[in-house]
């Protein structure tokens, strides 16, 4: 039996949208060392390095982006998805996106990576002060779960599911981060962490494969502090 370890990034390795702290940059370079550790994300490669840095990145045995549909091994590609949102659906999330009663728009509402669509009401432009005000906002309003289920009501071939603080990925339906769990050998233990585990949010695919096909054991975190406390009562 082989241990994985499987860690989302935004808000499990690092605070959402930002650079990995240093302190836990260094115990998790030491962790990747150790034990074979895979990235899925939503984010893209580029955004992905630019959080947890080109060590950590290289050190991952492989980097699931954008939820699996850009996959590398270091340097290397070893799939890209060719999928594109279809005009319609676009069309939709824009018009969501203008009567939205948040008032605040910082552009970049549409953000299109390979194999998925990242959409923001508040845009992916906003400044961390810009995003507090809108995760308060959700909080409050719920937004994002209601346009995700209104999207995949009128569009039941495309998925739609929150994930991070602002936004929604959207992407084929079954091409959410469980398509991951092929890449696996039977006699792999699943160790997965993520902070968005709950029905509505993009690491619940992924762990309700694991837990359905008892592949192993999932950590729902608050935070990236969670994640460095749950890792060090592991060793």
């Amino acid at each position: 039996m082989v241990d994985k370890f499987i860690f989302d990034v935004d808000g499990t390795l690092t605070p959402s949208r930002q650079q990995i702290d240093m302190d836990f940059a260094v115990f998790f370079t030491d962790f990747c060392a150790e034990h074979d550790v895979y990235l899925v994300t939503g984010s893209d490669r580029e955004k992905t390095i630019e959080q947890v840095g080109e060590e950590i990145y290289s050190l991952s045995k492989r980097s699931y982006n954008c939820s699996g549909s850009d996959v590398w091994q270091g340097n290397e590609n070893l799939y890209t998805s060719d999928w594109q949102i279809p005009k319609e659906a676009e069309d939709w999330l824009r018009a969501e996106c203008r009567v939205s009663e948040f008032p605040l728009r910082t552009g970049l509402h549409v953000e299109k990576r390979p194999g998925m669509v990242n959409f923001s009401v508040v845009g992916r432009n906003a400044t961390l002060g810009e995003r507090k005000m809108y995760v308060e906002f959700d909080t409050e309003t719920k937004e994002r779960i209601r346009i995700a289920r209104d999207f995949q009501m009128l569009f039941p071939a495309i998925q739609a599911v929150v994930g991070g603080e602002t936004g929604i990925d959207i992407f084929p339906r079954g091409k959410d981060k469980s398509q991951i769990v092929d890449d696996f050998e039977q006699n792999d233990i699943l160790h997965f962490f993520g902070d968005r585990m709950d029905p509505a949010g993009n690491d619940y695919p992924l762990k309700k494969v694991i837990i359905d096909n008892d592949l192993g054991m999932c950590y729902s975190v608050k935070d990236w502090k969670h994640t460095w406390k749950l890792l060090k009562e592991h060793d």
